[in-house]
Order: structure tokens, then sequence, then C-alpha cells
């Protein structure tokens, strides 16, 4: 039997210009229990949560911890009541190593000196990594770990700072599927220690494997409250976005000539560690390929060598017979490369910039978005805009001219996929393309891929969801330590010798013909 409320969010209003986040949304959280917060991309849970946390300020509503109303101006006040958060988009200093992130804030000191002690600070970090299963090096620097375990330092700082109440945003969106089995194991053991959580996601079987209860939102408002082993996953879906109609229609395989080509291809990492080695591989006009592997064996870094965000240390990179291995970022791109990447922040938007500004980043100095004299056209800017707005059913709420970083991680990744799409690159490299989608934008973004396909372009598709990986590609291959380990038709395809690959505990080479 599910304990008192731990929370009570009543009629929690927050506007921010031109848009209502949350309009008079009521949410109430049992103590001890795992509740799912779920809705459309722009539904405002994520809003509603960092309100919660202190991050934003409601305008109208009460929130009570435990029965006793508070006032929660700032991330301070919230941890100050046992309140922490894990974001979508990670807070974390690249340059710092994990210990120090955990403790940023509250440094612990040697008593009478007043040096900081981070030796102390390691052990206590190593010892909750250990107890929760994380495998944190906690004196790793953070730009030198994957965006995966990067995640993990953000659950031990919560853990670390004693969280009674632990939100978590999208927690599932950067792991593959044995990462996702250990994250669920890791909420059920914080639940069994009598700790609240909360998690954002759109994953409905995360939902009905953990969740006790879940609250649905739309457009801001509440939909309802179910008690997640009444409901199926086809309830919940309906009551995110009623039902799904956007079928897949993938024509026979025709695959043409050979667009990429990547011959024993070599990159190394800041410490001189090879990443990838010897990694080759081949992609033609009319497939979808796909990179399996579990997170933090080199897809990151394919995708990047690629794109030209990091040098190449031997090998070559040919995309229609022209090696870019020393190619300029724009170079490539004008030769027929696009790319939605892994962190749509670092490297897929401006986030000061605008929803019209973003979509043309890779084209603004040509025509038509410019004259002959270097002018930028701004009625075709805003006719463009209004396009791919209406076609990609972006959410913005101040249209053309609302700030990349006041839209939902969903509209962002939409904004993505819509500029890439929209500049029809002969190869086109999509880093986890659901990342952070509900379920019908999902499956839209899932069907305009596979249309691209069916056009004639080749597709580089890199997801730690073997799910989506085994539905959109052609021809998979299996990515462990930097190599490949595998390579098979999707027709052939076995989920356990895929699995097997990715652990790294089987190499077999089966190449479609």
């Amino acid at each position: 039997m599910l304990n008192s409320p731990a929370i009570q969010m009543i009629g929690i209003t927050k506007i921010f210009p031109g848009v209502t986040a949350n309009d008079k949304v009521n949410l109430e959280v049992n103590d001890g229990e795992i509740h799912a917060l779920l809705g459309e991309n722009g539904a405002g849970k994520s809003t509603l949560m960092s309100i919660l946390f202190g991050l934003y300020k409601k305008d109208e509503g009460v929130i009570k911890i435990r029965g006793k109303e508070k006032d929660i101006r700032g991330p301070k006040d919230a941890a100050a009541l046992g309140i922490g958060m894990v974001h979508q988009h990670f807070k974390l200093i690249h340059n710092f190593t994990v210990t120090e992130n955990i403790v940023l804030g509250m440094e612990p000191r040697i008593p009478f000196w007043g040096n900081l002690d981070f030796k102390t600070a390691e052990k206590r970090v190593e010892q909750l990594s250990a107890l929760y299963g994380l495998e944190v090096d906690p004196r790793a620097k953070i730009y030198s770990i994957s965006i995966g375990m990067q995640q993990r330092v953000e659950i031990l700082k919560i853990l670390y700072r004693n969280a009674r109440i632990l939100i978590f945003d999208e927690p599932s969106s950067v792991l593959g599927p044995a990462e996702i089995k250990d994250l669920l194991k890791i909420f059920k053991r914080l639940k069994s220690e009598e700790k609240t959580i909360i998690f954002i996601t759109h994953k409905l079987q995360e939902i009905k494997a953990v969740a006790d209860r879940c609250t649905v939102l739309s457009r801001g408002k509440n939909v309802g409250m179910v008690t997640v082993a009444d409901s199926t996953e086809q309830k919940l879906a309906e009551m995110m976005i009623g039902p799904v109609k956007f079928p897949i229609k993938k024509m026979p395989l025709k695959s043409g000539e050979l667009i990429l080509k990547i011959e024993n291809l070599t990159v190394t990492d800041p410490r001189g560690t090879a990443v990838l080695s010897n990694f080759s591989l081949e992609a033609r006009a009319g497939e979808i390929v796909g990179i399996a592997g579990v997170d933090g064996n080199g897809q990151s870094e394919l995708a990047a060598a690629i794109a030209g965000l990091i040098p190449v240390k031997s090998g070559r990179i040919l995309l229609k017979g022209k090696d870019l291995s020393r190619l300029s970022i724009r170079e490539r791109n004008e030769n027929g490369l696009g790319l939605a990447p892994e962190d749509r922040h670092k490297h897929g938007l401006i986030l000061a910039f605008r929803l019209d500004e973003n979509l043309i980043l890779k084209s603004f100095h040509k025509n038509p978005y410019s004259s002959l004299f270097g002018f930028l056209r701004f009625p075709v800017i805003a006719k463009h805009t209004d396009t791919l707005i209406k076609e990609f059913n972006i959410n913005a709420g101040n249209g053309p001219t609302s700030l990349a970083l006041t839209m939902s991680g969903g509209n962002q990744q939409k904004t993505i996929i819509a500029r890439e799409i929209d500049r029809s690159p002969d190869l086109l490299i999509i880093f986890q393309p659901a990342r952070g989608l509900d379920l019908g934008a999902a499956k839209f973004i899932h069907r305009r891929i596979v249309d691209e396909r069916n056009k004639g372009k080749a597709l580089l598709l890199i997801s730690y969801d073997l799910n989506e990986i085994m539905t959109l590609s052609d021809r998979i291959v299996v990515i462990s330590g930097g190599q490949v380990m595998g390579e098979v038709p999707v027709k052939k395809a076995d989920e356990r010798q895929i699995s097997a690959m990715m652990a790294g505990i089987l190499h077999q080479k089966n190449k479609s013909a």
C-alpha cells in the first residue's frame, strides 16, 4: 500500500512569452512510489519538474512537500527539501573530474586546515558507484567519458546529496537496451530504500516495467492519472496522443551507387587511446545502414570523424569517391553530407538563435537565402520556415522567432531533422533520431527517414535503441570496442546474436550481398 503524498503540486501555472507551458496542472506523488510523467513534446512535463526543482518560478499554484506548503525559489531550496534532478541535457563541467562535478557547491574540507578533501570525496563516490552498479571512475574527466556515463555521473550527484525525491527527465534516452535494464533496476533499488522517483519518459515499456502510477499531460494541462498495473500500453498511448496513424511504408531494397566508403579508419581520444581502430564501412544509395552498439564503443567518434568534428589519425572517408578526411566542416556539407548529431545543444543548434535562423544555419550564405552581395533575404527565409514548421509539426510558442533555448527537447530535435532532410544530402547521418520524442513524433520522424531512403538517399542510422535499429535499417553493422563485430542484413538479423556482438562476445562477419 502506498504512503501519504510526498509531493502535491496544485493548480500550477507557468507562462512564457507566447505560450502557456503549464495551465493549472495538478500532480500528486506518494512517498516511496515510482511515478511516471507522460505527454507529447511541449506538453509541459519538463517545465513542471523544473518548477519543482526551483529552476523556474511558478506564476500560480501551490507546492506542498509532505503536506507542508513550500516556496521553492531555486535549486538550493529544492536540495534543502531533499529534491534532486537529473536533467535531459546534463549540467556538467567538462574540464572537471567526475568527483569535482559531484561535490561542486558542497566540497568537503579537511578538519582544522580547511583544504579541499577530494580523496574522501572520491572514496564516497566510488562506494556509491559500486553500490548501484554504475561503474564510474571518480577520477575521469567528463570530456573523456561517454554521454551514457555522464548520465550516471548526474545520478551519482543526487545520490551523493542524499536526495529523497529524485526527478529523472528522459533518463533512458541515451542508453542501450542492457543499460536501460540496469537503470530500471536502480529505480527499483531506490524505491526499496523508500525514495520517491518521478521520471519523464516516452517509452511505454519502461512505465509498465517500473512505475506505480502515471500522470499524463497534454498541451500544458492534465489529461488524467492512472494506476499503471491497471492500464495497457495502448491506453497510455491514446491518453497521450490519441490513435497513432503514421504507417511506415518501406519499399523493397534497391541499393544503388556506393555513397560512403570508410577505409581502415583510426581515431584516438585526447589521451591517445584508439577509440576507432581500422574501422571500415560502406553505405549505398537507397539503403539505411544501422550502427548497433552499447554507448561508448566508438559510435560518437565515428559520427564526429565523418562530420569533421574530430581529427582522423589514419584511414580514409570517401563520399561519392571524394576523400573528406582533410576537408573543413563546411566543405563536407557542400559535398553532400548531412548530420543530425548526438548532442543537439552542442553540435545541432545555436540555442541563442531563433528557430528560423537555426533552420538555415548550413545554407544562409547561398541562394535563395542570401543575395549575390551577401544580404539575407528575410521574406524567403520566413516562407521557408513556415513551410518546415508545418511539414514537421514543430511547436514553438512564438513561431519562427522563438529562441531555440525556449523550445522543448523534442521540438529542438524536429528542427534539426527538418533542416537536414530539407538540405537533401547524399549521405545523412542520424544519431538517436527519436531521442526525446513522444510516440507520435517518433513515428513521424521514422517515416521521414524511410522516405529519404525510398528516394534513393544513403542513411547512416546510429542508435542505442535496438528496436529502432532493427525496424528502420536494411543492414546492421554492430560495433564494440571501436571495431566492427559483425554485419548482417536486417532480414537475417537475430536479436540475441546482435546483443552478443554488442557485448563483444561474438565476432561474426556476414556481409549482405
